[in-house]
């Protein structure tokens, strides 16, 4: 049987700001990583960088740490506001937890190698070979914003999934009257966020940053989707795999 969390159920009485809200998250972090990075570059450019925009891309690691905050932040605002808990939503059911985690191994056996592939060969198909966005993406750092980057996968978890399917494909869901294209949407506004993670204006490389995470995004959204009480083991496999992310830098 799956595990269903409640979710209110939208009325014609609801106010347009509360009809709105889900649609706005979806598009809150894209639009916090660009503020952030527009933030980097104005500081890059009054200290007299040169081309600060392109070199505010380096420092893209900060980006989610700000956006994260300020994401989740916003949950626990919107979810008081429904008079919930935030907190609620990421904790481990005490009643499914034997149910959730037979249901999260299976779905790591069958999704790693789903999740695992795309990145490299995305890259090499859009660009001829897989390391050429790769560099782009990934730029000498001095130590201290090495160490400061661990934030970035301690705090995703908290910030990322619960942003997209815990709070918004439900609510799309309910106002859609049809969960599968609440999936999709949310998911590929997750997808779609990447892209200004950083902005680096580059159609190949938007392209590739906009269909790396896409199966990843399809992937968990579907089994949060079909059993939303694994949440908090995707909040850990997520810090884990962005972990591995900031890992890349110790090869540059």
């Amino acid at each position: 049987m799956q595990a269903k969390t409640s979710i209110p159920t939208l009325r014609l009485t609801t106010p347009l700001v509360a009809i709105s809200r889900p649609w706005w998250l979806l598009i809150s972090r894209s639009a916090l990583f660009l503020l952030f990075q527009l933030l980097i570059a104005l500081v890059l450019a009054l200290a007299g960088r040169p081309s600060a925009w392109n070199e505010s891309a380096r420092w893209w690691m900060f980006l989610p740490i700000f956006a994260n905050i300020v994401s989740i932040y916003l949950l626990i605002r919107l979810f008081q506001s429904e008079d919930r808990q935030y907190l609620d939503i990421i904790k481990f059911s005490k009643t499914t937890w034997k149910k959730d985690l037979l249901w999260f191994v299976a779905a790591s056996v069958i999704g790693m190698p789903v999740v695992a592939a795309p990145m490299n060969m995305i890259g090499a198909a859009i660009f001829g070979e897989a390391m050429t966005p790769v560099n782009m993406l990934f730029r000498p750092l001095p130590t201290w914003a090495l160490v400061t980057s661990l934030l970035f996968p301690l705090t995703i978890g908290f910030a990322e999934l619960p942003t997209y399917f815990a709070y918004a494909m439900p609510r799309l869901e309910a106002q859609l009257k049809n969960g599968w294209i609440a999936w999709l949407i949310a998911s590929f506004f997750l997808s779609a966020q990447h892209i200004f993670l950083p902005l680096i204006l580059d159609g190949r490389f938007m392209l590739w940053r906009l269909l790396m995470y896409m199966p990843f995004a399809l992937f968990a959204g579907l089994m949060l989707k079909l059993r939303p009480t694994l949440l908090p083991y995707f909040i850990i496999v997520h810090a884990l795999v962005d972990l591995s992310v900031v890992s890349v830098y110790l090869m540059i």
